[in-house]
């Protein structure tokens, strides 16, 4: 169970840089900055808890004996991350913010860089062929 948390936060963390790396390419880029709406912490935080999120998911599994449906829940976390691009694209930004319409592009990925990391690396954090 610790190397299944291990695994969530270091999903989490490696999400969380690549968005802000994203981030800052992404505005360097485009010349924009979203700074008043979208921030390193907001990036770091949510992609940590996500990943956690999966990572609860995943002990479930564990804990209740259905390593089987371990397909399920990878087809419901990508689920789950489209869904969450409802958001951002409905979002409507302050009018003193300048190209409000290139927020989309910034936001939407990033909503995929934790199921990415997680689902990446979870090889790496396989405990002893149990999944």
């Amino acid at each position: 169970m610790k190397k299944l948390l291990i695994h969530g936060v270091v999903a989490g963390l490696l999400s969380g840089i690549a968005g802000v790396m994203y981030l800052n390419i992404y505005q360097e880029a485009l010349g924009t900055d979203y700074s008043q709406i979208i921030n390193i912490g907001s990036i770091m935080g949510a992609s940590v808890i996500g990943c956690i999120l999966m990572t609860l998911g995943y002990a479930a599994l564990i804990k209740f004996k259905k390593e089987k449906l371990k397909g399920w829940l990878n087809l419901l976390i990508v689920v789950l991350s489209f869904a969450s691009i409802i958001g951002p694209i409905g979002m409507s930004l302050p009018f003193n913010i300048e190209y409000p319409e290139l927020f989309p592009g910034l936001v939407v990925p990033m909503h995929f860089f934790p199921a990415l990391a997680f689902l990446s690396i979870y090889p790496f954090f396989q405990q002893n062929n149990k999944f």
